[in-house]
């Protein structure tokens, strides 16, 4: 049976048929979600040792999916509207790779700030802006192509929205340990420590 056309922006689709799309997908996403667990249960060697890391954890993820999910609704409103074509597309995701860089340097100062306040310990404080510059970034460009992705393989691009929200989870936490595992975990920490006496604006420590 032939589905009778959107009116005023109302889908009437079927409710069960929705209702199935929408929950398969969800546990699809809350499936995946748990890679994440499993991630930092492999570095909490690392975590134990560097506590502040998981106190930033929260706000370095949330950064991402927050950046993600923004690039990835103007696409999908492009997408909806018309504006984004196969036309206007080079340049569209030229403006977003620039955003991406603009973007990823103003959080990551804005990190830096957030830090320096919490008296986090200097070596801790330059894992904390790395990663949220490299989770940023990424999470931007990711979101970006996501849409259009799913919709060159007949996937709803609307799904998109929630969908980077749990990869910039994954994504997140694994860049943080690896970051902060380069950082920490070998002399750049030490030489870092020494050049900023301890902590980033001053000496003693603390944590958020």
């Amino acid at each position: 049976r032939r589905r009778p056309p959107p009116e005023n922006g109302v889908d009437y689709a079927p409710f069960s048929a929705v209702m199935k799309d929408r929950a398969s997908w969800l546990v699809g996403l809350l499936v995946l979600q748990s890679m994440s667990s499993f991630i930092i249960a492999r570095n909490e060697a690392l975590l134990e040792s560097h506590l502040v890391i998981v106190q930033f954890l929260t706000m370095l993820v949330g950064a991402g999916g927050n950046a993600g999910n923004q690039a990835s609704v103007r696409v999908i409103r492009g997408l909806a509207v018309g504006t984004l074509n196969g036309r206007t597309l080079k340049a569209f995701l030229w403006t977003e790779a620039k955003m991406a860089m603009f973007l990823s340097c103003i959080l990551g100062v804005a990190g830096l700030l957030r830090a320096a306040v919490f008296r986090v310990p200097a070596a801790e404080t330059t894992a904390i802006t790395a990663s949220l510059c490299m989770i940023v970034f990424s999470s931007i460009f990711i979101g970006s192509l996501l849409p259009l992705g799913m919709k060159s393989v007949g996937i709803d691009p609307a799904h998109s929205s929630t969908t980077i929200q749990v990869l910039m989870d994954i994504l997140g936490v694994t860049l943080t340990v690896h970051v902060s595992s380069l950082i920490l975990n070998t002399g750049v920490g030490d030489v870092i420590t020494v050049f900023f006496g301890g902590v980033v604006g001053g000496n003693g420590g603390g944590s958020e």
